[in-house]
């Protein structure tokens, strides 16, 4: 059980200047779960949760930069920045880095997203103070050399090779496209072969410089921890990097905006000699600041959240049209999405279509059974909580909300929303959010009829 705190501390230099300001985010019973917060004063932000019934640790630094931070011809200068830190610093060679991390039995990786990007290494407790070093070495001492760029150059190449092989993936990109346009948050976040081979040391430097002060960063350590020891790491760290040097920086605040959404009846349609046909069909949805994100959760759980739900019962149980069939919800600081995926062969691709269509529309006039609602609220909570059993999960809470809300909320608390939701809410929900005109995006090898058709699975 957690409860909410906001005891502050700050500790003064021997001018009576305060150079760091911690506090207790939530405090859990007897120190377990317990989430604290430093800021020091380069503007760095670290939070842990302490789990002291564990024998492992996740350390991670998330950056306040993603793709959607790119220009047109920056677009994939964020993720391939991410694995030219890998490639090695002042202190360590990239052989350097994996070697230790593989010694001690830890596992080391780092992913990039459209508004924030993440390094992290989860290894024994009694390892930690060794995957702090590396981490944060890497995230303020990389080199970025020219052989490196022009050697991973080719490794990028070959892993937007490898996810154009995969259809089920790409028709994810295509769908953000279809909604967002020629936009940020419409191209994909590994970039396209001509601004990979476009891209030089230069202006990746420039990047990195930008975008991995220690304003923009947020430092998160779970699991068999102690904060202070965490904050005293990572400071040593930054200060020998002479990354601490502002001392009135100020964090970056979380993204905001109020970009309204607004597209319909929008379709993209890329022709591929696939076995199966892949489609999303959706539209606008929320932004992950919306309080009816709660309400539209148990919506999706619902309408395509597993076995039980509408949707894969309908396509698939009912009438095997699919194998894979689900609903998916993207919130974003301003804006979201709302989807339905389903792949199929492609001369059933308007049978699949028209019972899609004929399932959102029927929720968003009449709404879910109680039922249903309940069932769902259940998957949910479930969900929610074996999915933060390890320390990895916790890291990840507590970093992304750190980055993107500033504020924690307690795995209680998360609950407790889920559960408050009613059938009024979701039926509200599904009004405002399926009651939309979709969008579609497809992928597969469909004659010029069948293509022809596609509109009509959208008006």
């Amino acid at each position: 059980m957690t409860s909410r705190s906001s005891v502050t501390t700050a500790r003064p230099s021997s001018e009576g200047r305060a150079v760091a300001r911690t506090q207790t985010l939530l405090k859990g019973r007897d120190g377990i779960g317990t989430v604290r917060r430093t800021t020091l004063p380069g503007g760095l932000r670290i939070v842990t949760e302490t789990l002291p019934s564990v024998r492992s640790a996740t350390f991670g630094i998330w950056a306040h930069v993603g793709s959607r931070d790119e220009t047109p011809a920056l677009n994939g200068a964020t993720h391939y920045l991410e694995h030219l830190l890998f490639k090695g610093t002042a202190k360590r060679s990239a052989l350097d880095i994996s070697s230790a991390i593989d010694a001690v039995g830890g596992e080391m990786n780092a992913f990039t997203a459209k508004e924030y990007t993440c390094y992290y290494a989860r290894v024994l407790d009694t390892d930690l103070p060794l995957a702090i070093d590396i981490v944060c070495d890497m995230l303020t001492g990389s080199l970025i050399l020219q052989e490196d760029v022009d050697a991973e150059r080719g490794v990028i190449l070959e892993e937007i090779a490898m996810t154009e092989d995969d259809p089920g993936d790409v028709v994810h990109d295509l769908f953000a496209k279809t909604m967002f346009g020629d936009t940020p948050l419409g191209r994909p976040v590994l970039g396209t072969v001509d601004t990979i081979e476009a891209l030089d040391r230069g202006r990746i430097a420039r990047f990195y410089k930008k975008h991995y002060d220690p304003t923009h960063l947020v430092v998160a350590a779970a699991g068999n921890v102690d904060h202070a020891t965490v904050v005293r790491q990572v400071r040593r760290a930054f200060e020998k990097a002479g990354a601490l040097t502002r001392t009135d920086a100020v964090p970056v605040a979380p993204r905001d905006g109020h970009r309204t959404l607004r597209t319909a009846g929008r379709v993209e349609h890329l022709s591929r000699r696939t076995e199966q046909a892949h489609v999303v069909l959706g539209m606008p949805g929320l932004a992950r600041t919306d309080e009816r994100r709660w309400a539209l959760g148990v919506l999706n759980t619902a309408l395509g959240g597993g076995m039980s739900s509408r949707l894969f019962q309908e396509v698939r149980e009912k009438r095997g049209l699919a194998y894979s069939v689900y609903s998916y919800t993207s919130g974003f600081a301003d804006c979201g999405l709302f989807g339905v995926y389903a792949g199929c062969r492609p001369n059933q691709i308007h049978d699949v279509l028209g019972i899609c269509r004929e399932e959102l529309d029927k929720v968003a006039h009449e709404g879910l059974t109680d039922e249903e609602i309940t069932r769902a609220i259940g998957q949910l909570s479930g969900s929610t909580v074996l999915g933060l059993e390890d320390t990895g999960a916790l890291m990840n809470r507590i970093g992304k909300s750190e980055l993107c809300w500033g504020t924690q909320m307690s795995v209680d608390d998360m609950l407790a929303r889920i559960a408050a939701v009613t059938p009024d809410d979701v039926k509200a929900v599904a009004a405002d959010i399926l009651g939309q005109r979709p969008s579609l995006a497809v992928i597969g090898p469909l004659k010029d009829k069948q293509a022809a058709r596609l509109h009509e699975s959208v008006s």
